[in-house]
């Protein structure tokens, strides 16, 4: 080798050396004005561009300060559906219940459910869907506006000022008249981010009246709740004051409890305001007793409605997920409603919850694999498994309480008075609440598997034995003992 290609060959290694050295100092340039970038992001996670206050209801306001989580909310308009629930069609509404369950219209017999009672649609429809339903051909309650408005506006004007005094007043008004003086004050908007949020430090908070109430019940009484640890620890204090969710609950609760305040089990109708039964705690049988032990203002102890064709005195479950939830594994875990339903996703140097509300079987990577490590065709499978024997069971339980109902009537054809068929009506009414509490529920049993299952068994269980005394109607209602 001559000198020269030496020296060549050296200049060439220098050349190199300088671009790798000089390719690296830009990455590590670059690297480090990405950290600074993505820590000046996290330390200002959103600029204010426009003021939101207690009274701003609408979304659109709030999105622009905080557009990720409004461009997400936006998408609760679009059609989902899974196996067993959630609208998959076109912009129509969605179809009605009783296509998937045809016991349901013989049940609600006598009640506004057996005119129009649909499957769910997303968060954006919530308002409108309730304002074109055809249950309104019978006259509906001013209270059945709580859970579908962003309300508090509406209630703090009718209280003068205060919003549980103006949430008390609505269930003697109709919803029409509710409903036109929520558009009228430009609140008419579904559920919106004040209900969740408080303006200035979006720091998630309670807004429903009928919950704070509820929930103080809840605490006040002695039912045990090992997956609310701020009530057990409210329990052990002082008791002065009563136990307010968004002074005493932890952040986890809280991302349960904004969803509770509107999926759950309550009265909603013109005898007395708005109510949840959880004075004696969560379960389907709390809530019974609850009800078994009202009256209305006349002493006629409490139902829903009387059933059309027996006569029946029967109560009619609402959406009980925070109820079921509570009753099962993911609550006792410390797993909130928002993980599974509203999962945290990445955005720049933050992370913020999605806020396109749906089923978890819908986004199974951010919602279920962070704490279930298997492929996501095996977790559907498992749910799916778990929710088509909670079907069968739901399909079964229906067609026991139909049988019931025509063993009623024939007891009566058979000229039964109304106190020999009475048990034959206690069971229906225990019957129908069981079944109708996961027919109602939103998750075909999954928030609680063996409880829905438990419970479905018992639905079916009492039809059956009320059917026995519709037929033993002349010994009232007595099954003989086989020797």
């Amino acid at each position: 080798m001559t000198e020269a290609n030496a020296t060549g060959g050296g200049m060439r290694k220098y050349v190199i050396l300088i671009i790798v050295v000089a390719a690296a100092t830009a990455g590590v340039t670059a690297l480090l004005l990405n950290v600074a970038e993505r820590k000046a992001e996290a330390r200002t996670p959103f600029v204010r561009l426009a003021e939101v206050g207690e009274d701003t209801t609408d979304p659109a306001e709030w999105g622009k300060n905080w557009p990720k989580q409004y461009d997400t909310y936006k998408l609760t308009a679009l059609p989902t559906k899974t196996k067993f629930g959630g609208h998959g069609g076109s912009e129509a509404m969605p179809s009605q219940k009783a296509e998937a369950f045809p016991f349901l219209t013989r049940m609600f017999q006598g009640y506004a459910f057996a005119i129009d009672y649909r499957d769910r649609r997303g968060h954006a429809y919530m308002l409108q869907d309730q304002e074109e339903t055809e249950r309104h051909k019978a006259q509906q309650t001013g209270s059945c506006i709580h859970c579908h408005a962003s309300v508090i506006p509406l209630y703090r004007k009718l209280g003068d000022g205060d919003v549980i005094a103006g949430f008390e007043k609505t269930y003697a008004m109709t919803y029409q008249e509710t409903n036109k003086m929520l558009h009228d004050m430009g609140n008419g908007h579904a559920v919106s981010c004040v209900d969740c949020h408080e303006p200035e430090s979006m720091t998630i908070r309670v807004t429903r009246p009928g919950f704070l109430q509820g929930i103080a019940a809840l605490a006040a009484g002695d039912a045990p709740v090992p997956h609310l640890p701020s009530i057990e620890r409210w329990r052990a204090g002082n008791r002065k004051q009563p136990y307010d969710p968004n002074a005493d609950a932890t952040r986890t609760e809280m991302r349960s409890f904004v969803c509770g305040q509107c999926h759950v089990e309550y009265y909603c109708s013109d005898k007395f305001k708005l109510t949840f039964p959880w004075a004696e705690g969560l379960t389907v049988e709390n809530a019974e007793s609850v009800w078994d032990a009202t009256t209305f203002e006349n002493g006629e102890r409490f139902y829903d409605y009387k059933h059309k064709e027996t006569g029946a005195p029967v109560l009619k479950a609402q959406h009980p997920e925070f109820e079921l939830w509570s009753q099962g594994i993911h609550a006792r875990s410390g797993v909130a409603c928002a993980d599974c339903h509203m999962p945290y996703m990445r955005d720049g140097a933050t992370k913020v919850s999605d806020h396109w509300v749906r089923s978890p079987l819908l986004n199974i990577a951010r919602a279920c694999q962070t704490c279930h490590h298997f492929s996501e065709d095996e977790l559907k499978a498992r749910v799916e498994n778990i929710q088509t024997k909670n079907f069968n069971l739901l399909q079964n339980g229906g067609k026991a309480v139909v049988d019931l109902i025509d063993g009623i009537l024939e007891a009566r054809d058979q000229g039964a008075s109304d106190e020999q068929i009475a048990p034959a009506l206690e069971f229906q009414r225990k019957a129908q609440w069981r079944l109708d509490y996961i027919a109602a529920e939103n998750s075909m049993g999954f928030h609680a598997p063996q409880e829905a299952a438990r419970i479905l068994g018992e639905a079916a269980d009492l039809a059956r034995q009320g059917q026995v005394a519709a037929l033993r109607w002349k010994t009232g209602g007595k099954v003989p003992i086989a020797k």
